[in-house]
């Protein structure tokens, strides 16, 4: 029987953390002669002496700290080329020479480990993470690497971080996370959009970076649970993002999600409840400050030109408050903001993950329940998701992953937005009577009535999706991978518009009108249905030669997106309380409808190369062709190049003991943005229909009118990035820094093209303009433990300026003024 012996390494205290999956590692050993021929010539007889192998077998497992295998770590012996890598369950069988001293034990984002081999023959080994290693694995576009082995600027945030922001919406924990990303709440309603923008804007088109979930390209990013992420990977220069060519221009968001590890079981639910509250209501300036205000307002504006008398009195302003206390529907004291606005909103959320890995599937399923309520009335947002997960190994060379994903929001809203009413409606009037009736106003405008008895606008978001991919490694370091990804989007609003009426105080009994925002009912329901799918083959080849180092990719990648939509309305309903077109009035019916698609495919490859781990070159091209411009304008490359220089493995950096790690890495490349709307190279026919009078009838007539004036040969826009960066670290890896600075140039930026009014054409588009961006960002990270407390402390600071370069001759961008020179 062999005895088994058991090493622990690393920080006995380290913070037990999420292991890294490392996806397709794949390892070449270069072996040793294990003989040799030495001739011995006898006349004529050839006597061959053959050197006989001095060597033994060991084997072992290697496992975390958690006791999960560990696939894919090296073992070697060190200081020669002879070793092997853990299979799936994490064991090895190596064969040694004798006299061998050490095994290294090493994996991507764990402690290498290093174990005297002594006369044992089976090894049990625990790894620990490393929390302050660069051996960190980075995800970039079709691929992963090695943080220390970065050529591009990319930042990254893993899972645990962003569930312990305790957020809903993803792109809140985002929020201050990585250097150069800036996110941007459209509101503060719950399930509001976020605007995200990676270092700064390139176009005054669409500026929204591509997002992709597991390699698959979606609309929102907050349409994933937090939870389920097992880290998020932004791709911010043109070395790390042309790989995705003629999207990439805004930059790039990778989202990874959690899946199952072999030999776990785990069934986790979480609950979690709170509150959201603003830090601080406006202070509330009372009748007594609004009248005295207005007052001066009225005499600066006139100069008190003829003596006349101010709007309000001095008598009421001091005598208000009594007046109010007396009769406070005739003399109001009005608090919109606190009338509107709760307190405080609560929020839930309910989470249970079940997980399980054998050597054969691992499978991991999802479901979460998130519900925020609003600061006002009639305000909720809730929100289902699911995700399954699973992977199955069907031999030692071919693999599958079959995901499943579904989502489905619902948001309920007022049927007015009450936020931008209350900060301007005036005190001195009333809201409600104090009889509970509603109240006219000012004028007739009364925003918390038409807020609590106006009707609803709510939206329904249903999402179904998946992913199927089969992976097949023919040869050590080959791999090929196949995928296919559709997903289907049904989504619904309906907005019923009620009639509200107001009486007077003294007589309710009587109506005097409607409020303005609800003069009558109306009613509007609207379907929106999209399909998309994404397929794509890759083939990935991983070499190691000595001190040489090669990884190459290849690609074809094709999407094709497809939607329609449909609307109907009606206004003056018989019944306030039916929100259905069943009852629509005929004479105030409108219906209408569109539909759209659009494709692209692409074909894209990577080169990797690094020489001892200290000298990194990477060259990315994509080739993409486009279904939004005509045929003759619908293909474009996009290269980019970039190179590093691990300066600290250089002997001579080897006397500054407080250097951990330095690389200095440079890029350039080209990016491309074809978001510009669909086909702007067609001539549009707008249909209408117009009203003729033949005798004494009036009939309607449908006509048909180009309602556009274009250009065929409109073709991408190109932004070229340029980025130096830094990359450093001190005192063990405890405290790392980064920073980089860029410059991007856009150019054949799309604008519309002014021509003469009396043509009758709205104005085309043209490759015509240019943009200026250059920025700057940088980040400092600390972490340390003090005995099992970990703790880390994470800054960093980012600017960028957009400066207009010519305009082709157009002065008006929208509602804005622009020229040469100006900032955008």
């Amino acid at each position: 029987m062999k005895k088994e012996k058991t090493v622990v390494y690393g920080l006995k205290n380290c913070r037990k953390t999420t292991l890294i999956t490392i996806l397709n590692v794949v390892v070449l050993l270069l072996l040793n002669s294990i003989g040799a021929f030495s001739p011995n010539i006898y006349g004529e007889n050839i006597n061959l002496e053959i050197a006989q192998p001095q060597q033994r077998n060991i084997t072992g497992k290697v496992l975390d700290v958690e006791g999960v295998p560990l696939p894919g770590v090296y073992v070697i012996v060190q200081g020669t080329s002879i070793g092997t890598v853990t299979d799936i369950d994490g064991e090895f069988s190596l064969d040694i020479p004798l006299g061998a001293e050490i095994l290294q034990f090493s994996f991507i984002g764990m402690k290498t480990v290093e174990q005297i081999i002594g006369s044992e023959s089976n090894f049990s080994i625990i790894m620990e993470e490393d929390a302050f290693s660069f051996d960190e694995v980075v995800v970039i576009g079709y691929g992963s690497v090695r943080k220390k082995d970065l050529t591009g600027s990319v930042g990254s945030i893993d899972g645990i971080k962003i569930s312990e922001r305790k957020v809903t919406q993803v792109s809140s924990a985002l929020q201050g996370a990585i250097p150069g990303l800036m996110v941007t709440r459209d509101n503060g309603a719950p399930g509001a959009t976020s605007s995200i923008r990676v270092r700064g804007v390139t176009t005054i088109g669409d500026s929204n970076p591509l997002i992709l979930v597991d390699g698959m390209q979606v609309s929102d990013i907050n349409q994933i649970n937090p939870a389920d992420i097992e880290n998020i990977s932004v791709l911010k220069d043109a070395a790390s993002s042309s790989i995705y060519g003629s999207r990439a221009a805004s930059g790039v968001i990778l989202v990874t999600t959690k899946r199952a590890k072999t030999g776990e079981v785990a069934i986790e639910y979480n609950y979690e409840y709170g509150i959201e509250k603003p830090t601080e209501f406006p202070e509330y300036a009372g009748p007594e400050l609004y009248m005295t205000r207005i007052n001066e307002m009225q005499w600066n504006t006139n100069k008190n030109i003829g003596a006349e008398d101010p709007l309000y009195s001095e008598e009421l302003i001091d005598n208000y408050q009594q007046l109010n206390a007396e009769n406070p529907d005739e003399y109001p004291m009005t608090d919109w903001i606190k009338l509107a606005l709760k307190k405080y909103a609560p929020r839930q959320t309910h989470g249970l993950r079940i997980s399980a890995g054998s050597k054969m599937i691992k499978s991991l399923t999802s479901l979460s329940y998130d519900e925020v309520g609003g600061l006002f009335e009639h305000r909720n947002y809730e929100r289902f998701t699911a995700r399954f997960n699973n992977d199955i190994s069907i031999s030692d060379n071919l693999s599958a992953s079959l995901d499943f994903h579904a989502k489905r929001d619902i948001s309920e809203s007022p049927s007015i937005d009450p936020i931008s009413w209350m900060h301007i409606t005036a005190p001195i009037y009333a809201a409600v009577w104090s009889n509970g009736l509603v109240a006219s106003g000012k004028s007739s405008d009364n925003f918390y009535g038409s807020m609590i008895y106006g009707g609803f606008d709510n939206t329904w978001t249903n999402q179904y999706g998946g992913r199927v991919s089969i992976s097949y490694s023919p040869l050590q370091g080959l791999n090929f991978k196949v995928s296919v990804a559709p997903e289907v989007n049904n989504d619904k609003r309906k907005y019923f518009r009620k009639q509200v009426k107001y009486t007077n105080y003294d007589d309710p009994s009587t109506y005097l009108g409607t409020l303005n925002a609800n003069p009558n009912t109306r009613l509007v329901e609207e379907r929106f249905d999209n399909h998309h799918i994404t397929s794509n083959v890759i083939v990935d080849y991983t070499k190691s030669i000595q001190n040489h180092n090669l990884n190459a990719m290849i690609g074809y990648e094709n999407y094709y997106f497809f939607s329609e939509s449909v609307r109907g309305e009606s206004e003056q309903l018989e019944l306030s309380s039916f929100p259905y077109l069943d009852l629509a009035n005929k004479n105030f019916l409108g219906v209408g409808g569109n539909a759209f698609e659009n494709a692209y495919r692409s074909y894209f490859g990577r080169l990797m190369y690094n020489f001892k781990d200290k000298y990194l070159l990477q060259g990315n091209i994509r080739y993409d062709g486009s279904s939004r411009f005509a045929k003759a304008y619908r293909w474009g490359a996009f290269p980019s190049f970039s190179a590093g220089w691990v300066i600290s493995e250089e002997p001579f950096m080897d006397n500054i003991p407080a250097l951990s790690f330095l690389k200095f890495r440079i890029s350039y490349g080209k990016l491309g943005n074809e978001r510009i709307g669909n086909y702007p190279y067609q001539s549009l026919i707008q249909f209408s229909n117009a009203l003729f009078q033949e005798g004494d009838a009036i009939t309607s007539v449908q006509t048909a009118a180009q309602q556009s004036y274009v250009i065929e040969d409109i073709s991408w826009e190109s932004t070229g990035v340029f980025d130096v960066g830094l990359d450093a670290s001190f005192f063990d890896n405890k405290l790392q820094f980064t920073g980089d600075y860029y410059k991007k140039v856009t150019s054949d930026m799309l604008l519309e093209l002014e021509i003469p009014d009396f043509i009758g054409y709205d104005n085309p588009f043209q490759n015509t303009g240019k943009m200026y961006t250059t920025g700057w960002e940088v980040e400092l990270k600390y972490r340390d433990n003090i005995g099992k407390l970990n703790y880390s402390i994470t800054g960093n600071i980012s600017d960028s300026k957009s400066i207009m370069g010519d305009l082709g001759g157009i002065e008006f961008l929208g509602d804005q003024v622009k020229f040469e020179g100006s900032e955008f």
